[in-house]
């Protein structure tokens, strides 16, 4: 099966039994730096303000969005292809969630070659009646979910000075583990392949759920991760287990 509009082919996969549009995709640096993941929260703060401004324009788009769906059952396409989503999954793949390349993100909305990709294919037609429901009320439990992923699931509170200063901060579970596998980095030289497919699948859960709320899409995003580098085949078309034959008395 084709996705009208990309040319997106049978490899999208399929999520809760609808065909899903988005791709998330990051393809780990065979020899990454050792070091360089310590300069690079800075050196990606061009990239920071430019998003910001980008991500305003995102939150009034769907908007747009949202009174152009509600008569029509269609998302405009000049809004759909302002795609964001594309240029910050690129930036915090390069650094904070998943640090898998030492390539610098390209300043471009557009999708290059570059080691992480995202790509979603425009809706033909999208529902009238879930654009009501689902970016608040359906959301809810995904909202719950990537909370815990993106930020506010480990907290540390410290005192310093002799005033005991409260200094607090807080990290997402994605954080967390990419935090273990510079580390690891570092120490070792090597990140772990295990470790990146597992956050890998985190970043895809959130970035799916990013569509959801944006009103992309009508595939509700699985509560599961699918892990690695690429994403997995359609559930139809992946190999079904042999049955055994029973046994015989």
């Amino acid at each position: 099966m084709t996705v009208a509009g990309h040319g997106l082919g049978a490899d999208v996969p399929a999520v809760g039994g609808a065909q899903y549009t988005l791709r998330v995709e990051g393809h780990l640096d065979p020899a990454p730096s050792r070091w360089v993941w310590l300069v690079k929260w800075v050196l990606v703060v061009p990239d920071l303000v430019v998003l910001t401004f980008l991500w305003v324009g995102y939150v009034l788009g769907t908007v747009v969005a949202f009174f152009g769906i509600l008569p029509t059952g269609r998302y405009p396409k000049t809004v759909f292809d302002v795609n964001v989503l594309r240029w910050t999954w690129r930036v915090v793949f390069y650094a904070y969630w998943a640090n898998g390349t030492d390539r610098y993100p390209p300043f471009t909305l557009r999708n290059l070659d570059y080691p992480a990709t995202l790509d979603i294919a425009a809706p033909d037609h999208l529902s009238r009646g879930l654009v009501l429901v689902k970016w608040w009320l359906l959301a809810l439990p995904q909202y719950v979910i990537v909370g815990l992923f993106c930020t506010g699931a480990w907290w540390w509170t410290t005192r310093l000075g002799p005033d005991n200063r409260v200094a607090e901060a807080s990290a997402g579970g994605i954080e967390v583990l990419v935090i273990i596998a510079v580390v690891t980095l570092t120490v070792t030289g090597a990140c772990p392949r295990g470790l990146f497919d597992f956050v890998m699948g985190l970043n895809r859960w959130v970035f799916r759920v990013l569509a959801d709320a944006g009103r992309m899409t009508d595939a509700y995003p699985s509560f599961r991760r699918d892990v690695g580098d690429r994403e997995p085949p359609p559930i139809d078309s992946r190999p079904k287990e042999r049955e055994q034959p029973l046994p015989t008395a």
